[in-house]
């Protein structure tokens, strides 16, 4: 008996000691975790740091000195190009390791690998949009270029340095939950990080809703609530500017191009109100007599961030800003002759054509009036814990057909966007060669040099905005555009018609630019780019006008301006839209009507002064009030049509508004479903009566649980969405269409403010901190200063032991 207790412990014990060190479902091997020479004990980080570090590793040609500041950001010299982008790469991975993989991994259709089977449809999805087929072209072109080879190759042998010699035990926390191990970086790696951000700025259409609206409603319709502008303009490049060039000739349209086009795509529609800011006031308006420049990208907030703050210093080249982990150079930022800054464009680069294969066997589809053969791209898809899953890819001359038919396409949100049989042409999968824009904006002097960098700029298109202490100002919607015929692309178009192809593209040196203007200014906001003396065709549908009108009204009467004037610019929570569309709204309500509730919220909101801040009441009622009048107007006509299987393109925020103030009386105010005549002052009473009953359910009586900041509740999670490791809701002000356009998990991702003058000044905030680890004081001491709208001053080296006073460690790298 006693034997049988022994061995029957013995089993029982090693069967815990097994299972302790496997993963079970979602699980992390707990043994492993938990374990305290090895486990995520490891990864609590001390906030004092040794004051001078020295390593030595395999790769560099000199010594490399890394100057930290209070903020733990990096600020690297080096002798020589190559030791400088390796130093890059080395502290990037430092910092944000499990970034860099995760990243790569989703842009490539490779999560799969360590999550298993429920990652297998997105894995497909990435595959067949050929975002690794876009990276490849992109990299073939970087490798001709000897100076953008070398930067890639120096980045990412720094990143596996630091990999290579570091112990499984100090891996990043998240590796040790998913249980696997980094991997080496390479140059493909860096080019899917260039795809991930084009499928972020450039990955949208509404081809399928429109094309479904245009043959519902009839041509007629369509264009009344679908303009090729708002009825409010306030463009990019300012309106009186001349264009200098002799176009190219315009495509004709083709006769055909939305016959027989598919009826039952569904799509998630673009949202409106996101996007970015950036500015630039001449020397004439500011108080020291040079340009002031501002810049807040809005992204997509996550811990850590998309960004990553350093300075770059090595003969010919010294700049400070932030990269994007897994790319070298600055993307953002200033040296001490010039900074610039960027807004996307949301150009229209992404189209989809039907396609008309001979037989099932979909070998050839009809193109120019003759049957022509496609090409197979195999897909080998690794499955944690299954066999590899082989997917095949049709490759056309437009492109790949993301989906050939119903059985391939599966239900899940990316691929609704993705209508079956069609090919998608995409400017993210031609040959591109950003890097070399960035390399030479590093190292720019003046004007002629910004222009000189644009000329290698591809995608995701961006308006880059610049200044110089030469005093000069500009802005360049700059990208690779297709020459196209107007609205061509704005509706599915004709894959075997060789007039809906892309007719090559508008030359570099004709993309719309403002150097200099009378105004003294630049803006961008992505509002339109042009008005429409423009020759060539950008695009249909941009962001609305509004963010960029309340910058430009702002900038138009400032004098003497300082950074902080550019600063509480950034922050601004006055909304536009609300001044446009609240008269009449108000105008419409009946007060004789309300009983008391009512009557008091209808004061709170008539007093409201039009600001989103964290604290307004006004605010929240506003916000709901509009969403639901919004509805009221277009529900009946534009939800999803289940009888014919067709999703439809709602009309825009600011189409609503135009039709509110502009029209009394008219057919779409009428609710089909209902027997009665429906008016504009009956739904404005309704929906306002519908917002308060909402908001009383949800928040209690008019108080304090109504402020702006408690209804919107603003969070940053994880990147990989784990719980716990993100702020938690928290209250602040701004909205999605106004210039702080934080809304729930969207906003300003990096704010940056640089002034000119016998002193280049630099000023920065980004949400959360340059650590990517949890267990790290440097994970989010950065966050609470953007949340409060501050900006920290940035710390410029003019030489590695320049700034002794701010400098808390120097890690010095030379070669073993």
């Amino acid at each position: 008996m006693k034997l049988f207790k022994a061995c029957f412990s013995a089993i029982v014990t090693l069967a815990l000691i097994w299972a302790l060190q496997h993963k079970f479902g979602d699980a992390p091997p707990i043994g492993k975790f938990l374990n305290p020479v090895t486990g995520f004990w490891q990864n609590a980080e001390s906030k004092n740091v040794d004051a001078k570090r020295d390593v030595k590793i395999e790769g560099l040609t000199g010594a490399t000195t890394i100057r930290y500041d209070e903020h733990m950001i990096p600020h690297i010299f080096a002798d020589n190009d190559h030791d400088l982008y390796f130093a890059q790469g080395y502290v990037t991975a430092q910092d944000r390791l499990f970034q860099l993989d995760i990243q790569t991994r989703s842009a490539a259709g490779r999560l799969s690998e360590i999550v298993g089977p429920k990652a297998l449809e997105l894995d497909r999805y990435h595959r067949r949009m050929g975002m690794v087929f876009g990276a490849e072209n992109t990299l073939r072109e970087c490798m001709k270029d000897p100076k953008v080879k070398e930067m890639l190759e120096a980045y990412c042998a720094g990143v596996n340095a630091y990999i290579h010699n570091l112990p499984s035990k100090y891996y990043p926390i998240e590796f040790k939950l998913l249980d696997y191990a980094p991997e080496d970086y390479t140059p493909l790696d860096c080019a899917l990080v260039l795809k991930l951000m084009s499928e972020t700025l450039a990955g949208g259409s509404d081809d399928f809703q429109l094309t479904n609206t245009l043959k519902y409603f009839g041509s007629k319709v369509t264009n009344d609530l679908f303009p090729d502008h708002y009825f409010k303009d306030d463009p990019i490049i300012p309106s009186d500017t001349k264009w200098d060039f002799k176009a190219l000739p315009i495509p004709k349209p083709s006769k055909g191009f939305i016959d027989e086009m598919a009826d039952t795509i569904k799509t998630t529609p673009k949202v409106e109100g996101i996007g970015s800011n950036n500015w630039v006031i001449a020397g004439s308006r500011s108080a020291n007599g040079y340009p002031i420049l501002a810049n807040d990208p809005h992204l997509n907030l996550t811990f850590p961030s998309i960004w990553y703050q350093i300075q770059l210093a090595a003969p010919g080249v010294n700049v400070s800003g932030v990269s994007i982990p897994g790319t070298p150079a600055v993307i953002i930022g200033y040296n001490q002759k010039i900074a610039w800054g960027v807004t996307n464009v949301d150009a229209d680069v992404l189209d989809w054509y039907q396609i008309r294969f001979k037989d099932l066997s979909k070998k050839e589809y009809w193109y120019n009036n003759k049957w022509v053969p496609d090409t197979r791209r195999i897909e080998e898809i690794k499955v944690l814990g299954q066999k590899p899953v082989f997917d095949t890819v049709i490759y056309t001359h437009i492109g790949p057909v993301v989906y050939a038919s119903g059985n391939s396409k599966p239900k899940m949100g990316r691929a609704n966007n993705v209508p079956v049989g069609h090919a998608l042409r995409w400017i993210a999968h031609d040959p591109s060669i950003e890097f070399k824009t960035f390399y030479l904006l590093n190292r720019g002097s003046n004007y002629a040099d910004y222009r000189e960098a644009l000329k290698y700029y591809t995608a995701p298109a961006q308006n880059f905005i610049f200044a110089s202490n030469d005093k000069d100002i500009a802005i360049t919607p700059n990208g690779k555009f297709p020459l196209k015929y107007k609205d061509q692309g704005k509706f599915i178009l004709d894959g075997s018609d060789t007039a809906d192809a892309w007719h090559g593209f508008i030359p570099m040196e004709q993309n719309p630019t403002a150097k200099n203007p009378a105004q003294g200014f630049l803006s961008s906001a992505n509002q339109e780019s042009t008005d429409d003396q423009y020759p060539y065709y950008i695009n249909w549908h941009f962001g609305s006008y509004t963010r960029g009108k309340r910058i430009n009204d702002r900038l138009r009467n400032m004098h003497h301006a300082t950074v902080d004037s550019m600063r509480v610019l950034q922050n601004d929570n006055y909304s536009i839209f609300a001044q446009d569309v609240l008269p009449t709204m108000l105008a419409d309500l009946d007060p004789s009507k309300m009983d008391a509730q009512q009557k008091q919220i209808y004061q709170a909101i008539t007093k409201w002064d039009k600001e989103y801040s964290a604290n307004s009441i006004g605010a929240s009622i506003f916000d709901k009030w509009w969403i639901n009048l919004y509805h009221a107007v277009w529900d009946d006509d534009f939800t999803v049509k289940k009888d014919l299987n067709i999703q439809l393109k709602w009309p825009s925020s600011y189409r609503t508004i135009q039709l509110l103030v502009t029209q009394a009386n008219s057919k779409w105010y009428d609710d089909s479903r209902t027997s009665q005549i429906e008016t504009r002052a009956g739904l404005i009473n309704a929906s306002f009566k519908a917002t308060i009953d909402s908001l009383t359910k949800q928040y209690g009586k008019l108080g304090k649980t109504w402020e702006w900041g408690t209804v919107k509740g603003s969070e940053i999670s994880h990147l990989a969405n784990i719980p716990g490791m993100g702020t938690g809701k928290f209250s602040a002000g701004g909205n999605s269409g106004i210039v702080n356009a934080l809304s729930e998990g969207h906003g300003p991702s990096w704010r940056m403010i640089v002034q000119f003058g016998p002193e280049v000044k630099g000023y920065g905030v980004f949400p959360g901190g340059e650590s990517g680890n949890p267990g790290s004081y440097h994970y989010d001491d950065m966050f609470k200063t953007w949340k409060d709208g501050q900006l920290n001053a940035l710390l410029f080296l003019q030489n590695a032991t320049d700034g002794a006073q701010h400098i808390k460690t120097t890690l010095t790298l030379s070669n073993k």
